[in-house]
């Protein structure tokens, strides 16, 4: 199925005048294309692209990180000129050396913190569960056994807010 493929894209780019130009490569093998906006042979004007062909030819084989940075701009088109490798492997250096740095302070905040944790710190409290805050007895000692609910004695219009007037009146 993959030879296939590969032939009806040669094809098709032979009969679309599409015309890619290799404009770099990176250290894993991954070559880079750019396609200059054309016009098909419908007439339709068709924008230009950036194009990845990839060392590995199968999707699964991808993983986050086989495109270095500078490239993955370039094809999102957030970079107008493709990376040289002197400026990819540049920034992987600098990449390298923040790596390192953060290694080192955060080896010494371990350090640091793991004195004064046991100086600053309070002893843990000991809390004590009374129940549950929707509970009718949370807070006191002991649930009561007389009802709390006026559910048989209620009589409709005979409950008035406290501080305020019946608006009946």
């Amino acid at each position: 199925m993959g030879w296939s493929q590969d032939l009806f894209r040669v094809l098709w780019r032979a009969l679309s005048k599409e015309a890619k130009q290799q404009v770099g490569a990176d250290q894993f093998g991954n070559k880079y294309y750019y396609v200059p906006e054309y016009k098909n042979w419908r007439g339709q004007t068709i924008r230009e692209k950036r194009i990845v062909e990839a060392a590995n030819k199968r999707e699964v084989d991808y993983e986050v990180g086989d495109i270095p940075a500078e490239w993955e701009a370039w094809i999102r088109k957030t970079r107008k000129t493709p990376p040289t490798m002197e400026e990819i492997l540049k920034n992987e250096k600098n990449r390298e050396e923040i790596k390192i740095k953060n290694q080192d302070l955060y080896g010494k905040e371990k350090l640091l913190s793991k004195g004064s944790n046991e100086e600053l710190l309070a002893p843990p409290v000991q809390t004590q569960i009374k129940g549950h805050a929707s509970a009718p007895y949370f807070g006191k000692e002991e649930p009561t056994v007389a009802p709390t609910s006026t559910g048989k004695t209620f009589q409709p219009g005979s409950w008035m807010p406290q501080g305020g007037k019946n608006p009946n009146q």
